[in-house]
């Protein structure tokens, strides 16, 4: 190849990037699918994001004390920090807002498709979905229970 060749690409491909913005990929987030109508409904218990001995239970939960088929850290961290590819970062208060509960417990009943999220509802009872959810809503709290008020629709 020419310099005289290299030189237009590049003139070319500068010229692509600002008629774009510049930018070679979206800062958006991907949207969330529609919550199922099974579980559009499912909200968390009163008081459910910040009940002591709730946060407790999802904690063993999480971590495969009560189940050992069950452990959410083993790809989310037990700090909420991703150990696998494609695990969501829990810490981030941009990802977990933007969880509806029905959304957040939906996911955790069935899974996540083309991922290695499992359907945990043959395996959890409602109550311990929402205990898990608790617990993790912790990490991107600082560690500290908090109401899901982040939630941005």
């Amino acid at each position: 190849m020419t310099r005289r060749k290299v030189g237009i690409s590049v003139v070319a491909m500068l010229s692509i990037m600002i008629v774009s913005g510049g930018k070679a990929y979206s800062e958006e987030a991907v949207p969330l699918p529609p919550v199922p109508a099974e579980y559009a409904d499912k909200h968390m218990p009163k008081g459910g994001w910040t009940d002591p001995k709730a946060i407790e239970e999802g904690g063993k939960i999480y971590v495969g004390e009560v189940n050992p088929l069950i452990n959410c850290g083993s790809c989310h961290g037990k700090d909420g920090k991703p150990v696998k590819k494609g695990a969501r970062d829990l810490r981030d208060q941009n990802n977990t807002g933007r969880f509806s509960d029905s959304f957040w417990f939906w996911r955790i009943s069935e899974g996540v498709p083309k991922t290695k999220m499992k359907a945990w509802k043959s395996l959890l009872s409602e109550e311990q979905i929402w205990q898990v959810m608790a617990y993790e809503h912790q990490f991107s709290h600082g560690g500290k229970p908090s109401e899901h008020t982040d939630y941005k629709p």
